[in-house]
């Protein structure tokens, strides 16, 4: 009986999406293609496609973004460009529960998605970043959750930010739309 209910649950749960499509807009135009690892931080894909799915990451901003490291989003709670509060940007998230953290042996390469988190590495939820250059410094410290297949070179023209934190200063970059794609 335990068999049979194990394979109707597998049957029955949704498929996890295998790639997210990102509209941006700002100083950067264009769309970034993403394929997510669901099988490298399945919670984290699922998190993040159910996101997508209900629309909590379109109008939100680039609201940190370091020459040379990377460009960070993804603050459904203060980081939208219109209702959200800039000055708070990057301290919010969903919600939803906080994530346990997935990490794996892919290193953080040029391209390369991560979730962002504060010290406690169980604490990602819905910001996310996406590597400029190679970050081996990261390896194993953070949840790599899907790799750039397309549209790099919008990512390179992301506003950046000023100072050690990156923060965007005047109007930063955004996703406008954000397509779960299979």
């Amino acid at each position: 009986m335990f068999k049979l209910a194990a394979v109707l649950s597998v049957v029955a749960a949704p498929a996890l999406a295998t790639g997210l499509e990102i509209e941006v807009s700002g100083e950067a135009n264009g769309v970034v293609k993403i394929d997510l690892l669901e099988d490298v931080a399945p919670g984290h894909v699922a998190q993040i496609t159910e996101l997508a799915e209900e629309g909590a990451y379109d109008g939100v901003v680039f609201h940190r973004v370091i020459d040379g490291f990377m460009a960070q989003t993804g603050d459904v709670e203060f980081g939208r460009i219109e209702g959200g509060d800039m000055r708070r940007a990057g301290m919010g998230g969903s919600d939803k529960p906080d994530l346990k953290a997935e990490f794996s042996d892919i290193p953080f390469d040029r391209g390369v998605v991560g979730m962002a988190r504060s010290q406690n590495p169980d604490s990602a939820n819905s910001q996310f970043f996406i590597m400029f250059k190679d970050g081996p410094f990261l390896n194993g410290e953070y949840t790599v959750v899907g790799r750039v297949t397309e549209g790099m070179e919008v990512v390179d023209a992301i506003k950046r930010g000023e100072g050690r934190n990156g923060a965007v200063v005047g109007q930063p970059d955004v996703m406008t739309s954000v397509t779960v794609t299979d």
